[in-house]
């Protein structure tokens, strides 16, 4: 625990003990009255009551305790590499080269968009910052209280300017191939990227939204971001429509875009009606491996039509039941900074995704990709209505008993030219086998001349 908590503990005692002392010495016909410590009891119960709903804009906030205590390993998922952005990791002295950065991008977008034109630098300053702190109260209530509560309202303006202003002329940059003419080097380049999609590196849209309309080229700056998102991970993505939410943060608008719009769900009577969790059914799969799923005859097969993350869809033939189903996935890049857990549990799972051409390992091995995946879906809880039709289809083909046993012949015999010959072998000897057999039983007349 640090000092500083400590302090507010002792703090918050010795503010109680006084409280208490008040009421004592108030006299004891005030011994019907609630002590002032059960009045703020009370009230904290109040505002708990009062907390935001879950349908309420989200906030930038610390990632909570359950990834950050139990897994060590993922601290470089969340806290940056060379910059710190907004005010949770803002002053640690190992981001210092960072803020050099940092206000480097800051002057040169005040140079390159300010809009008072004739104006020396000192008063474009001037005028953007005061923009953000008569917006103050509305962008710090954009963050969880804890994560600003040590920050006034000047220096959290003064940090919200620098790190809004250095986040566009860097997409800026990165949009319009610029970073060569501020002398920038790559290796900071691309930790720096990283660094602009950590969850506890954000800060509000609202105030890059801000900075972008009192700047002289507004359109060109929303141009820009929109074809930075497009290039992350060469993933299609789809403009910002009008009246659509705008997005929290950055951070928030890349997974939008990667997840495209939301599947339209079929309201037939027999899918509501379908079981979906164990408690309703004690059949029903949670999940599937890729080699549970190979076992059962689903193939694993690209999307056709484009690179949204909800792209899933399963698909079959008809016949006699030794027609395969198709899962079809989109493509994924696996590298430092994105990986979902359900479909891998080991090296051979990551192997088939490769061949089917649905991930891209950039990682290393097909078994550090396994564990990357299951290690981050450890303690995370998963939405049972997410590709509910889905599962529900899967679950269906692997009920049928013929579907199975003709994908265990199709895998124990057509899986590979070898065993195709060996199967034609065996058919060819018990061929030959029941001909010498017949021919025993029943000699030909030739035979008996």
């Amino acid at each position: 625990m640090d000092d500083e908590h400590i302090v507010s503990i002792h703090d918050e005692i010795e503010l109680h003990s006084s409280k208490v002392v008040r009421s004592i010495e108030a006299g004891e016909g005030s011994q019907h009255r609630p002590a002032t410590a059960m009045g703020e009891k009370i009230e904290m119960l109040k505002q708990a009551g009062a907390q935001p709903r879950a349908d309420e804009a989200a906030k930038i906030q610390k990632v909570i305790f359950l990834l950050r205590d139990h897994k060590q390993y993922f601290v470089k998922y969340f806290e940056p590499r060379v910059a710190s952005l907004g005010p949770i990791h803002h002053g640690i002295p190992k981001y210092q080269l960072g803020e050099t950065y940092k206000r480097k991008l800051a002057y040169e977008f005040v140079k390159g968009f300010s809009c008072n034109n004739g104006y020396t630098l000192d008063d474009d300053i001037n005028d953007l910052y005061g923009k953000i702190k008569k917006e103050i109260t509305l962008l710090r209530g954009c963050f969880e209280e804890e994560v600003t509560k040590n920050y006034d309202d000047e220096v959290l303006a003064w940090i919200l300017f620098v790190d809004g202003c250095a986040i566009l002329q860097y997409i800026f940059c990165a949009a319009n191939s610029k970073f060569e003419e501020l002398n920038i080097k790559n290796d900071s380049v691309a930790f720096a990227q990283q660094d602009l999609f950590l969850l506890e590196n954000q800060v509000p849209y609202r105030l890059l939204k801000l900075l972008m309309r009192y700047s002289r080229k507004e359109e060109l700056l929303r141009n820009s971001i929109e074809s930075f998102i497009r290039n992350i991970n060469n993933l299609q993505t789809e403009q910002q429509k009008h009246g659509e939410r705008d997005p929290t943060h950055l951070l928030d608008l890349l997974r939008t875009r990667l997840l495209g719009p939301s599947p339209c769900r079929k309201t037939e009577p027999s899918s509501s009606r379908c079981p979906l969790t164990h408690q309703e059914d004690p059949d029903w799969q949670t999940y599937r491996n890729v080699q549970e799923l190979k076992a059962t005859g689903i193939h694993l097969k690209r999307s056709k039509n484009n690179s949204y993350l909800r792209n899933i869809s399963f698909t079959r033939r008809f016949g006699f039941g030794f027609y395969p189903g198709y899962l079809w996935l989109p493509p994924i890049t696996v590298d430092d900074s994105m990986a979902p857990n359900s479909l891998i549990d080991e090296a051979n799972d990551v192997k088939d995704l490769r061949k089917a051409r649905v991930l891209h390992n950039f990682l290393g091995s097909d078994q550090q990709v396994a564990d990357l995946f299951n290690e981050i879906g450890t303690d995370l809880v998963p939405n049972a209505e997410t590709y509910k039709e889905v599962k529900l289809q899967i679950q269906g083909y692997c009920d049928n008993n013929w579907t199975t046993y003709m994908a265990q012949v199709r895998h124990d015999h057509f899986s590979s030219p070898w065993t195709i010959i060996a199967f034609l072998g065996v058919l060819l000897v018990l061929a030959l086998t029941a001909v010498q057999a017949w021919f025993a039983v029943f000699p030909s007349d030739n035979g008996k001349k």
